[in-house]
């Protein structure tokens, strides 16, 4: 216990000293690339908020993509006829905005809060967790160490440890140790996953492998606005869907369709990862001779265009459905890579650039089954895209193959849920 406060406080102020630097500086980024963030007032958890009933199910998540697990462990819930009252925290504001976008009337969403003592024992006090759900590796240490001081049980659930992230954790596995043990249950991903995770110091007793539960994604059936449009502006050209973009990205694939035939030269639909990046990219795309279709402004659309812009959020999944491929950003800059089974899951063939080490397993097992493509950069993604619209019906059968990787993985949400449950079921509830 001593050993764990140690550290505890060693942390502390060293957020504590950083912060007065941080805000101003993420204040003056912010302002400079129109990036938005929650307000600060609440992060620290201060000023009114709409009531919670305590005796809750806290899951925190940090950004779209955890969002969506919280979200499927949330359907789950419901499915069963059993949920508790949910809250949903979300670090980010495109986190958040999904969020809020897609709650129901039974789940309440916040911002994480700052991960100082008020501002955590503000949220714990607020929310009234019985249980406190971490997607992915979500491991702030005043949280935890505030979890265990009041007795409420942690798990970690679809718990991924990269290779990358195992090899800085472990240098400091004895400061780590001692914040770790509130967690009650590590439900990982994979084998690989939960033995990074017990070489770190979680107990092998904690740790159950219960799958990915980004496989259990079902597609959403629900119409676009501009849906019944996109057949007329592709006029008889295949469709490319380049989603969660990072900036360097656009240029190389752009260079890349230029770099094509004209008769293979597809109609582009490209949804940059960032909001605040909606106006760099639209200027590449005129930049490089590209009609433009702004999402955010159907009305304006040119004759004959050549791309259209997703410039709005909560789109890009459902856009997949209209692809001959997909690219996946975030992956030709060494970001680690975004989630293909959006586009798998419609049974669309995926691209990416190198580094996707965020998703390595699921890209081996989508390159083992034909689905999927690394390409080292700009020329081989055209050589490769080339041959896949060259040959549209063995691009098919990439993608059918990449649905049935989704199909043969899906369980592990439920499996998630029954090990949260009987958390659930022996945990008491928390003091009023």
């Amino acid at each position: 216990m001593k050993r764990n406060s140690f550290w505890l406080w060693v942390y502390r102020i060293a957020v504590s000293a950083g912060l007065p630097l941080v805000i101003p500086a993420l204040w003056l980024k912010d302002r400079a690339s129109s990036k938005s963030r929650p307000p600060w007032r609440e992060r620290f958890w201060r000023g009114s908020r709409p009531a919670v009933p305590g005796n809750t199910l806290w899951i925190q998540a940090v950004s779209v993509g955890e969002v969506e697990v919280a979200r499927r462990i949330a359907s789950e819930l419901e499915q069963r006829g059993s949920s508790p009252p949910l809250v949903l925290t979300a670090t980010t504001a495109t986190g958040l905005a999904l969020a809020r976008r897609t709650a129901n009337a039974h789940m309440s969403v916040f911002p994480c809060p700052i991960d100082l003592p008020g501002p955590v024992r503000r949220a714990f006090t607020g929310i009234g967790p019985r249980l406190l759900v971490l997607v992915e590796t979500e491991l702030w240490p005043e949280m935890l160490a505030r979890a265990g001081r009041l007795s409420v049980p942690v798990a970690v659930v679809n718990a991924r440890l990269s290779q990358r992230s195992f090899t800085r954790y472990r240098r400091a596995r004895p400061l780590l140790h001692p914040l770790l043990d509130p967690i009650t249950r590590v439900l990982a991903r994979s084998e690989a996953d939960a033995e990074r995770f017990a070489q770190l110091g979680i107990p092998r007793g904690r740790i159950r492998v219960t799958g990915n539960i980004k496989y259990d994604l079902i597609p959403d059936m629900a119409p676009l606005p501009w849906g019944d449009r996109v057949d007329a502006w592709a006029a008889d050209r295949p469709i490319l869907v380049a989603g969660s973009t990072m900036d360097g990205e656009e240029a190389t694939i752009l260079d890349a369709l230029n770099a094509l035939p004209g008769r293979l030269r597809p109609f582009l639909i490209l949804a940059p990862r960032h909001p605040e990046r909606f106006g760099d990219a639209a200027a590449i795309l005129a930049a490089n001779g590209f009609r433009t279709v702004r999402r955010s402004e159907l009305g304006g659309a040119p004759e004959h265009p050549d791309a259209l812009l997703l410039d709005t959020i909560g789109e890009l999944s459902r856009a997949y459905r209209y692809a001959a491929a997909a690219f996946i950003g975030g992956s030709l800059v060494p970001s680690g890579g975004h989630n293909p089974l959006e586009p798998a899951a419609w049974g669309t063939p995926v691209l990416s650039g190198p580094h996707v080490f965020n998703f390595e397993e699921i890209y081996a097992e989508l390159e083992d089954a034909g689905a999927a493509r690394i390409v080292s950069g700009g020329n081989e993604l055209a050589r490769v895209l080339g041959a896949w619209l060259t040959e549209p019906e063995a691009a098919r059968t990439r993608g059918a193959a990449g649905r049935r990787v989704v199909e043969a993985n899906r369980g592990a949400a439920a499996r998630t849920v029954d090990e949260l449950r009987a958390l659930w079921d022996t945990s008491p509830p928390p003091p009023n």
